[in-house]
């Protein structure tokens, strides 16, 4: 894991680590959503990441197939690889 961290607000702050292989924005981007709300549906990320699903699908593919994300039910969420 890398040093790359996520900043929720200033007075509530949490750190996730984002998997070094991961070098996309909208890689990262998807993968600190999951990661800070413990998972969520496509429905859910392309609600608050404003992502078309068309461009979400390869996002989560290639997340999948770098075994950083799973997929639980209906649900993408962060896997440790």
């Amino acid at each position: 894991m890398s040093a790359t961290q996520f900043d929720a607000t200033e007075s509530d702050r949490i750190a996730i680590d984002v998997p070094e292989g991961l070098t996309a924005a909208e890689s990262k981007l998807v993968y600190v959503f999951l990661a800070a709300s413990d998972g969520a549906t496509i429905d859910e990320l392309t609600d608050a990441l404003e992502i078309s699903k068309i461009s979400l699908f390869p996002v989560l593919r290639t997340l999948i197939e770098r075994g950083v994300v799973a997929r639980d039910g209906s649900a993408y969420v962060p896997h440790a690889a």
